[in-house]
């Protein structure tokens, strides 16, 4: 008689075996991201974003969204 826990692993791995086969295997994230797009200009657009979207988070008044959706 089998474990109820090893009947599922059991399963389990025939699944993942079979997904394996079928799709294959990945090694993982890419590790050279590019950020050659990533400038000064665009670091000190995001902090601004950033800074107007907290500030309307706290308070929620409409002017301090402008410039948060508009991009």
């Amino acid at each position: 008689m089998e474990i109820p826990g090893e009947h599922w692993q059991h399963k389990k791995n025939i699944m993942m075996e079979t997904a394996q086969a079928m799709c294959g295997l990945s090694k993982g994230p890419c590790m050279h991201k590019e950020t050659w797009w990533w400038n000064v200009e665009v670091a000190e657009a995001v902090r601004e974003k950033k800074k107007k979207y907290g500030n309307w988070k706290k308070r929620k008044i409409d002017r301090d969204m402008e410039g948060v959706q508009e991009e």
